[in-house]
């Protein structure tokens, strides 16, 4: 491993930022450097939600997506394009962390969880000494504000990608007690089907953009959009056994 400085991984919770935990305000004020994602044109999430809790002096690498949903995940081009935008991020952090500045690199959410964070922690984690710091996750937060108790006793909760196939995702459903559906997008007619075909519908609830602003919370028969934002998710509570 070598020598220099030390990569904080940061989860930085879903949005609130009142939900960041105490150690990550405490590495964020003492940072030299901050790196994190952005969707071109736009200051970053997570950025956004460290706010004035990072380091005023800190020198800050903002790395931009080459794309987010404009080429879909199936186009060839895709994990070639995303390989280059990260092992170039992973270049740019290493170089600071090489003259020993340690480097915070912020992550919506959990950094283990659907994050970009990970393929920087790929890249790097065996090479340089490091730490990851737990965050608060997006379907967490949006069960807190949607008043849904999720899980109970041995119900068994299903996380599901919404790029899944149609009945990909209807037999995950039937399977589960609570489910959760990410990357809803482009894909919610798809998943309102879905959730239909396992007998779901009325247990359904949308949140969009929980915790945050301009946050939306319904039931999903009450939705009328055939597209969601990128900050939304379908939830599925449990709690249906008798106990």
């Amino acid at each position: 491993m070598n020598s220099g400085g030390t990569l904080y991984t940061i989860g930085m919770g879903p949005g609130d930022p009142e939900l960041l935990t105490l150690k990550a305000v405490r590495i964020l004020g003492a940072a030299p450097v901050i790196a994190f994602f952005a969707k071109r044109g736009r200051t970053g999430h997570s950025r956004s939600i460290a706010g004035t809790h990072v380091n005023p002096e800190a020198i800050e690498l903002r790395f931009e997506y080459p794309f987010t949903t404009e080429v879909p995940v199936e186009d060839p081009s895709y994990p070639d394009q995303m390989g280059m935008f990260y092992e170039t991020a992973a270049a740019a952090i290493a170089a600071h962390l090489d003259v020993n500045r340690n480097v915070a690199l912020l992550c919506e959410g959990d950094p283990f969880f659907y994050g970009s964070a990970m393929y920087l922690f790929d890249r790097l984690g065996t090479s340089y000494r490091n730490e990851v710091v737990p965050g608060i996750t997006g379907m967490s937060g949006c069960w807190t504000r949607a008043r849904l108790p999720f899980t109970h006793g041995d119900d068994v909760l299903t996380v599901l990608p919404g790029t899944l196939d149609q009945a990909s995702l209807t037999a995950a459903l039937l399977r589960c007690d609570a489910a959760v559906i990410m990357k809803v997008g482009r894909n919610l007619a798809k998943i309102r089907r879905a959730i239909g075909e396992a007998g779901l519908a009325e247990r359904a609830v949308y949140v969009e953009r929980g915790t945050m602003p301009g946050e939306r919370i319904l039931q999903l028969v009450d939705m009328v959009e055939t597209t969601a934002p990128y900050f939304s998710m379908v939830l599925v509570p449990g709690r249906q056994r008798p106990r």
